[in-house]
């Protein structure tokens, strides 16, 4: 018995069709198709769970290092909240940092307390993780909530803090990184007419970036 040519090998491929795709590829055909198949399956298993793997040991390694274990699932948001979306694009002005083909962080955490961004910052490096922060105010840019690289990171977004506390008698403030601009504006107002801070007219930028990037405005 011979075995069939090339021709009629290739002849059978090109006459299967969805029904009858079964009855027409040859037989050597299919035991050739088997690893490969096999191959591409192996390789999507092993990407899912090599995509899932660090948003679990990061996810884990919070729990040991958050005083209280329960405070992940108010703080913490993953593909698997129903809140993710809304909650990553809450701050974000440039839509076309909003695509679905925008890489987005594996986990948002929104911290209460200066130990919740230490255990975050410490797991992020435990397991090679970058982290992206969000101080409060306007990224045009879009570099506080995604990343043109292909690497897996995490978003700080200090939307929880945001306090502002002015001394007029020792005409100080004191200013979390979650505040803007203008609501340090309104409270320097709301407790004085004598006392201002100059940080230009840009009422929606983040404290956190003005004062990290040095920025220093003009008063009005």
């Amino acid at each position: 018995m011979t075995l069939p040519t090339n021709l009629s090998i290739i002849n059978n491929v090109i006459a299967c069709n969805t029904f009858q795709c079964s009855h027409n590829i040859h037989p050597e055909i299919k035991l050739n198709m088997f690893p490969f198949l096999l191959l591409i399956l192996l390789s999507l298993s092993w990407r899912i769970s090599a995509s899932a793997q660090p948003a679990e040991e990061f996810l884990r390694c919070l729990s040991l290092r958050f005083h209280n274990s329960s405070s992940i699932a108010k703080l913490v948001y993953t593909y698997h909240n129903s809140s993710y979306s809304s909650v990553l694009k809450s701050s974000a002005q440039n839509f076309r940092f909003t695509t679905p083909s925008t890489p987005t962080p594996l986990a948002i955490v929104t911290p209460f307390h200066a130990s919740h961004i230490q255990a975050t910052v410490y797991c992020c490096r435990k397991h090679g993780l970058q982290v992206r922060t969000r101080s409060g105010g306007h990224d045009f840019e879009g570099l506080s909530y995604t990343t043109a690289y292909k690497v897996p990171f995490v978003v700080i977004d200090l939307v929880n803090l945001r306090s502002v506390q002015v001394n007029v008698e020792k005409a100080t403030a004191w200013v979390e990184s979650g505040a803007t601009v203008g609501e340090l504006y309104y409270e320097i107002a709301r407790k004085t007419r004598t006392l201002a801070f100059p940080a230009g007219i840009g009422h929606t930028v983040g404290i956190g970036g003005q004062l990290s990037g040095g920025g220093y405005g003009v008063l009005f």
